[in-house]
């Protein structure tokens, strides 16, 4: 997908949640990431392509969903859910050393990750409500 622009990336990091979806952030930034493209899909179909550093906003129909993360053949998931007017944010924490990669996922509260995210570039801000 495109990336977005500056004015929506402003928005995005708001944190603000929307009162008609589920608003998911997903966070990619930490020192010691692996610097490659992870692909992370909703639910086994849509998705983002995260990069180091990154930042991606996802509006969800309300409901359980399923993130999951793939790289060298593995994938790593993690369940999020709320209702309409909810906001979540997951991290995606990589690893990359010269024995291996490796990523998992932490949900944390936007308060505790704000200052990281805004230092983050927004990929994406996909409306998935379909």
């Amino acid at each position: 997908t495109a990336v977005p622009t500056d004015a929506v990336e402003a928005d995005a990091k708001r944190f603000e949640a929307d009162r008609a979806s589920l608003t998911v952030y997903v966070l990619r930034r930490r020192w010691g990431d692996a610097s490659m493209v992870v692909p992370v899909t909703l639910d086994g179909t849509s998705g983002v392509a995260t990069i180091p550093e990154s930042l991606a906003r996802l509006r969800l129909k309300p409901g359980a969903h399923r993130l999951s993360a793939q790289w060298e053949g593995r994938s790593v998931d993690i369940s999020v859910q709320g209702r309409a007017g909810d906001l979540r944010v997951v991290e995606l924490v990589g690893s990359g050393w010269a024995w291996g990669t490796s990523f998992s996922w932490e949900a944390v509260q936007a308060d505790e990750v704000k200052s990281r995210a805004q230092a983050s570039k927004l990929v994406a801000d996909l409306d998935l409500r379909q």
